[in-house]
This record gives structure tokens, sequence and C-alpha cells, in this order.
């Protein structure tokens, strides 16, 4: 930690935070962030949280992860806090609408939105196919943001 309490990178910079935002917190999201916290916490922090949390984390989002050696001990259902969206440096939008009918204008720099099927209710073949997706485009988010942080 630095002295502003800050996590920091190899190089003294302050990592980033990317907060994961899907409708129910329940299946994309958590999905990104156990993928995020494994394989690229030494590039960002990340969270999730919801627009409109279901409360429970679904159990096959949990099987999925497990099946693929991801951590869910610290997943949680949860919904988008003041604090978590104000420390956000990125905000990857997997709700399915586009940050223009769901977040403030003044917040549209820092969402990104994600293209990503809802799995809920469905069979483990989609989550699996889910799982693949979401893990493929944070190997690509973790590569863009090394490389952001190496221009720096």
């Amino acid at each position: 930690m630095s002295a502003t309490n800050q996590p920091t990178q190899a190089n003294s910079q302050p990592k980033l935070r990317v907060l994961f935002i899907c409708i129910g917190n329940s299946c994309r999201s958590p999905m990104a962030e156990s993928i995020a916290q494994r394989d690229s916490s030494h590039i960002f922090d990340c969270h999730s949280a919801g627009l409109t949390p279901l409360g429970v984390v679904q159990k096959q989002t949990i099987a999925t992860l497990q099946a693929n050696g991801y951590p869910v001990e610290n997943l949680s259902s949860s919904a988008i806090s003041k604090d978590e969206w104000a420390a956000a440096h990125l905000v990857i939008n997997m709700s399915g609408y586009p940050k223009q009918r769901v977040f403030p204008r003044s917040e549209w720099y820092k969402v990104e939105d994600w293209p990503v099927e809802d799995p809920y209710g469905a069979d483990p073949i989609v989550y699996q196919r889910i799982f693949d997706d979401i893990r493929t485009r944070i190997e690509s988010l973790t590569a863009r943001l090394r490389e952001t942080a190496r221009k720096a």
C-alpha cells in the first residue's frame, strides 16, 4: 500500500480500480470479479455490483468458477455503492443496456459496454461459454491496461 492507502503496482503507480456491473450481480459480474482477481490483480483491483442485485450468486456461477479453478469464497451479490462507483477508474457494463440508458452522462467517460450474454437460468454449457467469453475479454483488458501503465 502507498501512503495514500491505495494499492500500488511494481512501478509504484496506484493500481487502477475496475468495477464490473451486470443486472443482478449474480452471474456475469461475479464471474468477471473472480477471474480478474485471480488473473489480473497484478494490474488492477476490482469489485462487482448489480443494477438490481438478486442478493445471491447463482449456484451455477459458483460451480462454473470452481470447475475452472477460480475462487468463489468472497463473492456476493450487492448494489453499486457510491464509494465503489467513485473509486472506479473503469466501469465494465455487462447489463445489456447501453451506458447512455443506465448511467449519468457525466460518467460515460469511464464506462465501457461489454455485450455479454446473460446465462441466468441456463444450463451449464451456456455458463461455461459465458465464462470463456468473459475470461477472454479480461485477458484483453489486462493486456490493454498493462500497456497503458507501461507507457505512463
